[in-house]
């Protein structure tokens, strides 16, 4: 099992932040780090950091998780995947999901039907471009050239890249199925080891429909890993960010985060906890959280129990781990980092 990190996010942006992320992500590879994922939602871009890391670092594999198809037309993406990996020696991993209703709609302007569909034409349209072929293309949402007009079917100038990997951000059981069947890894979030199921038998489904096996897909799940000897302290600070996931990562009727967390054995609190957050009563909405639920989906503990969780998500054929260190300053999270990555190697090497 191998380990990757992240930066950005929704809180990213913050005035002077990111020379410390840079200092992390560096630090990082020396502790033998294998990726770094660039998250956008509503802050920082995805690939204007990963640009500058490509200078930075020397080994370190730069992936979006994600870049949100709405945000730019398939073309845009293509070409923009293709330049860093040129610039990055081959390092990029162009990580792609649909985001939800709320930042499709609400900041972006785009419509937010038929998401798996676009996602399987903006993937078809990647790949042409990829292949150095000229981009034609007839889709529901997808067009090109535009008909009617002057534009002609191009080719682009960069020269094909097929190596580049695609990984997809799904969560809903068809689209699952999709990234089995066509993804070179996912992404994956609302995941716990104990309900792997919950995902990577869709998965499996469409590897196997598609002549695939689910060893042919990196499987790459995150938590956040704390070390400690009283697990109630380090649990009761992560269930905000619990609450706002179940109750805020999408609306009332769409909330794909909330959805997988229910397949995977947590129902009751999964509607509890939206209920209460979207009537607004968000104290009560995170009271609601189970603790068993934070623990799960986290790696919290003394090392021990942490080396446990890291076997757990290992058994659950996770690939590679992707965590987020806790700690009041860059030094102390990366001593978590590097407590982390030795026990991984000691888990790796059978112990």
């Amino acid at each position: 099992m191998k380990v990757s990190i992240g930066i950005g996010g929704a809180a990213s942006g913050q005035r002077r932040d990111f020379d410390e992320q840079v200092e992390f992500v560096v630090e990082a590879e020396k502790l033998g780090v294998d990726a770094v994922w660039t998250a956008e939602a509503w802050g920082q871009d995805a690939i204007a950091p990963l640009a500058y890391l490509a200078a930075r670092t020397n080994r370190i594999r730069l992936g979006t998780g994600i870049m949100q198809i709405s945000a730019r037309v398939p073309a845009m993406t293509a070409m923009t995947a293709l330049t860093m990996a040129a610039i990055s020696n081959d390092r990029f991993i162009l990580g792609l999901g649909t985001s939800g209703p709320q930042v499709v709609e609400g900041l972006q302007g785009q419509p937010f039907k038929a998401p798996l569909t676009r996602l399987k034409e903006t993937v078809e349209i990647i790949k042409l471009a990829f292949a150095g072929e000229k981009i034609v293309f007839h889709g529901k949402h997808h067009e090109l050239p535009l008909p009617g007009g002057q534009g002609k079917a191009l080719r682009l100038s960069q020269p094909g890249n097929s190596n580049i990997p695609i990984y997809l951000a799904t969560l809903k059981p068809k689209a699952l199925e999709y990234t089995g069947a066509v993804a070179d890894g996912w992404l994956g979030t609302s995941f716990t080891p104990e309900h792997g199921a919950a995902h990577l038998d869709y998965l499996r489904r469409g590897a196997e429909g598609a002549g695939r096996s689910l060893a042919d897909i990196e499987i790459e799940v995150g938590g956040t890993v704390a070390f400690g000897d009283d697990l109630d302290a380090l649990v009761e600070p992560l269930k905000p960010a619990m609450a706002f996931t179940l109750g805020a990562m999408g609306s009332a009727t769409t909330n794909f985060y909330n959805d997988a967390f229910k397949r995977g054995g947590w129902e009751a609190a999964g509607r509890e906890v939206q209920r209460l957050w979207i009537a607004g009563k968000r104290s009560e909405a995170i009271a609601k959280v189970p603790s068993e639920m934070v623990v799960q989906a986290n790696l919290l503990g003394n090392s021990e129990m942490v080396r446990e969780r890291l076997r757990a998500y290992k058994n659950a054929g996770v690939t590679r781990l992707r965590v987020a260190t806790l700690g009041r300053d860059l030094p102390e999270k990366l001593t978590t980092l590097g407590r982390v990555m030795d026990l991984v190697r000691a888990i790796n090497a059978g112990g």
